[in-house]
Order: C-alpha cells, then sequence, then structure tokens
C-alpha cells in the first residue's frame, strides 16, 4: 500500500509510514504517573485498523459524524484516523467549552457517538458538560478519560482484529471543525480531505520538512492551526510528535520534544519572554549582549533552556506578535514567521518565509492562495484549503463567500506593492466614541509593549475617549501580591501611554490604562482556545465600571 501520501488523504499517510518506517516512534506521550509512551508507524496503524472495525461492527450510516473531546493526546489523533478507516466523519470539540455549547454542537452535528479522551474537571469544561452528554449518546474513553463506566480504547481494540482501512476519496467530507467563536453559536465549517492536505502539500513547497522532524503538540486539536500544523503535517512528512502532559510539566515536556518546528501563538511568545526576563533582566541582556565572546554562548543558552534550541522553523499566528518580541527573538537567532489563516480555510492563507518576513506582516499568499481587499476595507481570500461551507447553514455559507469563491474573513487589510499583507482589525472590533468617530483597537494594542505586561484589550465605545486595559504578567502579580511597591511600574505604564499617543490620532488617544485584577484565561470565557482574546466578552465584564474610571481622571488605575 505504498501510495504518494502527497497526492492522497491523512489515512493514506497514516499506512504509508507504517510500511516506510513500521518501527519509527510516530507518537510519544507522558502520562500523570510520569511514565512516557511511544508509539511507532506500524502499532499507530494497528490500533486505527481494530477500532475501524469495532466502528464497523456498530452498523452507523456511512458517514457518520463521530465527536472526539479531549486534550490532545496521542489517541486523539489515532482516534481521528479511526473515525476516518470506517467511513465516518470527525467532530472534534474544545475541552474547554461549556455544557450549554458541548451539548449544543453534539446536538447539530447529530453525532452517533463520543470519544472521551483527556479531561481535567477544574481547568476544562468537563465538571460543566459531563452533565449535558445525550443519555443515549455511545462513549469509547480514551487514556486518561475521566470516566470509567464506558468502554475503553484499548480494551476494544484488543477485541478485535485489524480491518481493511477505507481510504477515503480525497474530496469526501472528512471533518467539521466547529469555531470556537467570540460571539454566536458555534459554526460547523465542514472540510474534506484534499483541503486538509492542501496545508501540508502548499508549506513543502515554502519549508523543508522531513521525517527527521519533530514537533510538540499542545495547542488545542479541536482548533484547525494545530491540526494543520502538527496532526496533518506529521502525517504528510512522517516526523515525530511528542505532547505536553499538564501545563505545570511543559517545560519539560518541550525539553524532551527538542522541537525543530514549533507553533505558538502570540500569548505564550510573551510568556516565554516574560519567563526569560524575570530570569534574566533586559538591562543584563542588552549588556551580555554586547559582549562578543559572551553573547553567543548566553543567547544559545536562553534558547536551549527555553527548549527551542534544535528549532529552525518558529510559527506565530492567531493574533498579532509586536516588533519588540520578534525582533528579541531574532536576536536569539530564532527568526518568528508569522501565518495567517482562518477556519473556513484550513489555515491555509498566507505566510511569512524564512528570510522574507517583514515585521507587521501576516507575509504573502501561499502557493495556490488569491487575495484581495473587498468593501470596507475586508479582506477576500480564495483558498484550496477552502470550506466546503458551514454543517446545515447554507444561508450563512452563501453570505460569506462570494460568488465567485472567495472567502470573506471578517478581517480588515492592507496589501502593498510587494504583496505582503497586514492585518489591520476585525471588522465587528470597531467601535464608536461618543463623539462618532471610529476606533479600530488593534493597531492600537500593538504598540503598547511593556515588559510586565501580558495582554491588552482596547475598549470604550460611546465614551469620550477610548481606554486600555491590561494583564500584567503572573510573576509581576505575584510580585504585587507580596508587597512589591508599584510607584515605579506606574511611571512606566504612564510613560508608555504617552509614547502610543503620540502616534495615535485625536480620537484614537488612550485616555488611561486600567491593570486588571482577574488574570483573563480560555477558563473564564476571555480568551479563546488560541488565547486571543474574546473582545465582547472583557467589554461586557467591564463595561459597567468605564464610567467610574473616566470620573477618576487617572491616567493609572489599579483594580486591586
Amino acid at each position: 500500500m505504498a501510495v504518494d501520501p502527497r497526492r492522497q488523504t491523512s489515512l493514506h499517510c497514516l499506512y504509508y509510514w507504517a510500511e516506510q518506517n513500521p518501527g519509527k516512534t510516530y507518537l510519544t506521550q507522558p502520562y500523570p504517573d510520569g511514565s512516557v509512551e511511544d508509539i511507532t508507524w506500524k502499532q499507530a496503524a494497528d490500533q486505527v485498523s481494530r477500532m475501524a472495525a469495532h466502528l464497523r461492527s456498530l452498523g452507523l450510516p456511512k458517514g457518520s459524524n463521530i465527536a472526539i473531546l479531549g486534550k490532545n493526546s496521542a489517541h486523539w489523533i489515532l482516534s481521528d484516523l479511526a473515525i476516518w478507516a470506517a467511513g465516518h466523519v470527525s467532530v472534534p470539540l474544545y475541552p474547554t467549552l461549556n455544557g450549554e455549547s458541548a451539548a449544543y454542537i453534539l446536538e447539530h452535528s447529530e453525532a452517533k457517538l463520543l470519544f472521551l479522551g483527556k479531561l481535567d474537571g477544574t481547568a476544562d469544561g468537563w465538571n460543566d458538560i459531563k452533565g449535558r452528554l445525550p443519555a443515549d449518546l455511545p462513549i469509547i474513553s480514551l487514556p486518561m478519560s475521566p470516566r470509567n463506566d464506558t468502554p475503553k480504547w484499548l480494551d476494544v481494540i484488543a477485541e478485535y482484529e485489524p480491518a481493511t482501512p477505507e481510504l477515503p476519496d480525497p474530496d469526501a467530507l472528512a471533518t467539521i471543525a466547529y469555531t470556537s467563536g467570540s460571539t454566536g453559536r458555534p459554526k460547523g465549517v465542514m472540510h474534506s480531505f484534499r483541503a486538509m492536505m492542501s496545508v501540508a502539500d502548499g508549506l513543502q513547497q515554502m519549508f523543508t520538512a522531513t521525517s527527521g522532524d519533530r514537533m510538540l503538540s499542545y495547542l488545542p486539536l479541536a482548533h484547525v492551526a494545530e491540526r494543520a500544523a502538527v496532526e496533518t503535517q506529521s502525517l504528510y512528512f512522517g516526523f515525530h510528535v511528542y505532547f505536553a502532559n499538564t501545563l505545570e510539566t511543559f517545560q519539560q515536556d518541550l525539553q524532551r520534544a527538542r522541537p525543530t518546528l514549533f507553533f505558538s501563538v502570540p500569548r505564550l511568545w510573551m510568556k516565554f519572554y516574560l519567563g526569560v526576563n524575570a530570569k534574566l533582566p533586559p538591562k543584563k541582556q542588552r549588556l551580555l549582549f554586547s559582549i562578543p565572546l559572551v553573547r553567543s554562548m548566553v543567547k544559545k543558552k536562553v534558547l536551549r533552556q527555553l527548549g527551542l534550541d534544535h528549532c529552525r522553523a518558529a510559527l506565530t499566528g492567531a493574533a498579532p506578535l509586536s516588533e519588540e518580541i520578534i525582533t528579541w527573538y531574532r536576536s536569539l537567532g530564532l527568526e518568528l514567521l508569522e501565518v495567517y489563516g482562518m477556519t473556513e480555510n484550513f489555515g491555509y492563507s498566507h505566510a511569512s518565509r524564512p528570510g522574507q518576513a517583514r515585521i507587521g506582516y501576516v507575509g504573502v499568499t501561499n502557493p495556490g492562495v488569491e487575495h484581495r481587499i473587498g468593501e470596507g476595507g475586508e479582506l477576500q481570500v480564495r483558498s484550496p484549503g477552502m470550506m466546503l461551507g458551514y454543517y446545515r447553514n447554507e444561508e450563512k455559507t452563501r453570505e460569506d463567500v462570494t460568488d465567485d469563491g472567495f472567502l470573506k474573513t471578517g478581517d480588515m487589510g492592507e496589501i502593498n506593492s510587494d504583496g505582503y499583507l497586514t492585518i489591520t482589525g476585525r471588522v465587528k472590533d470597531l467601535f464608536k466614541t461618543s463623539k462618532g468617530k471610529y476606533v479600530v483597537p488593534v493597531p492600537i494594542e500593538n504598540r503598547f509593549n511593556h515588559p510586565s505586561v501580558e495582554v491588552v484589550c482596547v475598549a470604550g465605545a460611546n465614551q469620550p475617549q477610548p481606554c486600555l486595559m491590561l494583564l500584567l504578567s503572573e510573576d509581576i502579580r505575584e510580585a504585587l501580591a507580596t508587597g512589591m511597591e508599584r510607584d515605579e511600574l506606574e511611571q512606566e505604564l504612564e510613560d508608555e501611554l504617552k509614547a502610543v499617543n503620540q502616534s495615535c490620532e485625536a480620537h484614537e488617544k488612550i485616555a488611561f490604562v486600567v491593570v486588571v485584577k482577574e488574570p483573563w484565561s480560555v477558563e473564564n470565557g476571555m480568551l479563546t482556545p488560541t488565547m486571543k482574546i474574546k473582545r465582547n466578552v472583557i467589554e461586557d465584564v467591564y463595561s459597567r465600571r468605564m464610567d467610574q474610571w473616566f470620573e477618576q481622571n487617572k491616567k493609572v488605575i489599579w483594580e486591586f
């Protein structure tokens, strides 16, 4: 069955590598007890084929929708592949969903079965979800599942001989990816196998990846970004995937993987940066980096401690990353390459090329992609990764896709003469002040860069001027809680505010900054699973305090 994986589907790739490199490790899974399991390509294909045999024995209609709920794990990917090998469609659910959203997706997708994986009742939404699962929904528990009263993956596959897989038609429906969404009900985005493979097929023309590469999987696999960057590419190129166990063991997991390719989001790149600054203050960094005989050694040590000393391609996406952070990583010898894409085109849209990246731009179109600026400055993209449409929502499909096949992204953008794209904000993020002037928050947020600030949000609809809410880094919050004086920090934040306002139009100038007390997280609904701010949620939480903040007439307001 040695089929060229580059011309088929992810499932073709699995069986291809099982024949080409049967004894090579594909997936490395750490467990809570400290043990680590390596699963070879041959073992992966064997488990997938056995589970496919079980799924077929259930007599489900061909093309049935089967859900996956759980954190990233080796068996998350194996269950995805088993669903396809049995001739069905996978429906991933975010582990951080609340019960209402999970119940809606299971009902809307008409899921016939659920693979239940690794979950944490406190950090994830399991405590809320478990009471909302349909009573008649069959469940198969993956390793580390919170349920002990359902059939278990390892027990099930032990009962079946491997089935001959149903290798799918590339144009068939493969998955329904429900949007994480910052507003409204999640939409089910339908993708074919061909659309999913377009990502790897296109990226191999821009980056050199081989079966010798390594990646760490930790961003949610329910999101197309991780599914495209890690699952699809690992199957396409045949490389090794490691998984993170917990947030507490993340650094250890990263050290184990020593990834050669690494994909992250701005929030985590910022956390790495702040973590280094906490141990090696910026002033000391600048001093050490200025000494010829020392700087190379120090930079290598910093990358080694981050677990990124073997990394040769580092990608960042989902939200803008400030010039200061990109420049800092470049100074270490790690070029962060910004990428851009949507759930609706399986993340295959734009990317920065090695050695050609321009700060402030998300790169140029990927091979086979076309782009243009439409009405109101909205970016429109036509991509090989284009969705088949929204599941059970033809009206929304017609609304978001033009007659000539371009996706209306909802992002405002500008394309320069060299074809480089910059994202200037979301169409729906625009807000109007009480003076009737429109404010685009994202460019202002991108200019506010202070080493102690983790994330910011510009707001102020119907107020005289916009304001900026900010969350301090965890280290600084802890230091303040244990008695650190805040006078110096307050002055620095005020100075940063002045610097930002110098480049703002009069109606955009920030009236004040608010240092918030409550952390913004995925768990409390203020961040999406890819750690972008949920602007509408944040604005709703703080809207009732806005008038009081303006009345204080201060430049820096502390919520604690």
